[in-house]
């Protein structure tokens, strides 16, 4: 299933991770593991942010990719699926044909 993960590191534990170098490990980390089909930085309420496109097998997979996230910039995290235009059109053909 596609999944769009944000990722939004409060200041304190981002500055500690940038400077140490925490958040680059992180994030090439995060990147070989996930092979996302996307990534994007931003800011978000202030903070440093993150977006990343991905496909998951089995919700099990979320502690591997949220935990050391949490405890390495002590980030706060939303993982949603994200569907694309094709995916809606079907679930609305679909809709109609149940009607």
């Amino acid at each position: 299933m596609r999944m769009m993960l944000k990722i939004k590191i409060p200041v304190e534990h981002g500055n500690r991770a940038a400077k140490d170098g925490t958040m680059v490990r992180a994030f090439d980390s995060l990147k070989k593991k996930l092979k996302p089909e996307a990534v994007y930085f931003s800011m978000d309420d202030g903070m440093r942010c993150a977006y990343v496109i991905y496909d998951i097998k089995e919700s099990y997979q979320f502690l591997e990719i949220h935990e050391p996230l949490f405890a390495s910039m002590g980030a706060l995290i939303y993982d949603a699926p994200a569907l694309t235009w094709e995916d809606m059109a079907r679930g609305w053909a679909d809709l109609q044909n149940q009607q």
